[in-house]
This record gives C-alpha cells, structure tokens and sequence, in this order.
C-alpha cells in the first residue's frame, strides 16, 4: 500500500538514485511574480471593464449540508435576462454572465437575480464602439469621463446571519424530533405520486363492486 497523506514513511527503501529524483519547489517564488504580472497585464488588456470578469448570479450551495449559504454561480438563466429586459447576446458583450442550461427551482432566487440584473444594469456605464458614432444606450461624455476600473468582484454576495435572541425552550420544541420530520416529508414527498395512483385504484375497485 501506498504513503498516504503526511504520515511517516516507513522503511523507506530508496533505490535509483533517488537524491537526483527529490521534488523540489524552488519556483514558486518566480511563479507567484509571474501570477502577478500576468494579473497585472490582463486588467490593463481588458480596461476599463471589471478586474474580476463578468457579473455572476447568486446561487444557493448544493446538497443539506451547505444550502444556508449563498455564492456566486456560473451565468444567468435564459429566464432571468427575460424578466429583465436584456437580450442573451446583449448581455455577454455588457459583462454579464450568460448560463443557457441553467434552470430556476424557485420563485426566490429568480426574482433575486432579476433585482441583481436590473441593479447592474443601471449602474453600468456603456462605452460607444465608436466615439463619433454614439448609439442609444451608450453613457453620455460626462459619465465617461467620471469612469474608472473596478478592481473587487463585481457586486459582492454577502451571507446574512440572523442572530435570535436567547429565550426559554417551550415542552413543544422539546418534543419535536427535527431529523424525523425531514425524513418523513422526505418520503411523503417521494411515495406521494405512488399513493395517489393506488387511491385512484382503489376507488376504481369500490366503483366495479357497486355496480
């Protein structure tokens, strides 16, 4: 079996000359001037557009153990830009992330991104492709002078705790078993397609028995 992890090595029987095999990391200094410049390079490349890229959505974290917190997602839906007035094509060439395969499971989150969209939207200051030639929708001169290069995210999405207040536990709290509610709504939930199928059933029977 393998090392694994940052356990001792047992018995370590070196052979090959393994001296001339040692992985070493003498780069890393180099490597992270390098990452920096690169970074450095690309925001004067892409200026005056955000640093951090395009727009991103606000999407719920999978599975129960961490959809309490909220983070950005990849692109908004189709669904999304309809609601707020931005054609998909559009949106990419004005920073905003566009996701087709995306799809919204509630009302929520859709009406959320759509604020989200409509707040960047009247923030955005629209440079014209040609300056002679300014086009409707393009900023007048005045906002195109005040403009200047974001370096952060893009409107950052922050999780907001709600902190209760302490206070006695009522017998009602205590008696309610929570990991044997969600199960139960867990399984009503899946058997409910199933149990109204055999109801149906089972009413169609009683009907033959009168007759």
């Amino acid at each position: 079996m393998a090392p694994s992890r940052n356990g001792m090595i047992l018995k370590p029987h070196f052979h090959k000359d393994w001296q001339r095999r040692v992985a070493t990391w003498f780069n890393q200094p180099a490597r992270k001037i390098r990452r920096r410049k690169a970074r450095q390079a690309k925001a004067r490349r892409i200026a005056p557009r955000p640093v951090a890229g395009p727009i991103r959505p606000i999407v719920r974290c999978p599975t129960i153990r961490y959809h309490k917190k909220v983070r950005a997602g990849r692109g908004f839906s189709l669904e999304e830009l309809k609601l707020a007035g931005i054609n998909k094509k559009f949106a990419r060439t004005i920073g905003i992330s566009v996701d087709p395969r995306r799809r919204n499971k509630s009302t929520e989150s859709l009406q959320a991104n759509v604020q989200r969209l409509k707040e960047y939207h009247s923030k955005l200051i629209l440079f014209p492709r040609k300056p002679a030639m300014p086009k409707k929708g393009d900023s007048p001169a005045e906002e195109l002078k005040m403009a200047t290069q974001l370096t952060g995210p893009v409107m950052p999405i922050k999780n907001v705790f709600k902190r209760e207040k302490a206070r006695v536990i009522s017998e009602d709290e205590k008696k309610f078993k929570a990991f044997a509610s969600l199960r139960m709504a867990r399984a009503n939930a899946r058997l409910f397609g199933i149990r109204a199928k055999r109801a149906k059933e089972a009413a169609e029977q009683d009907l033959d028995k009168k007759k």
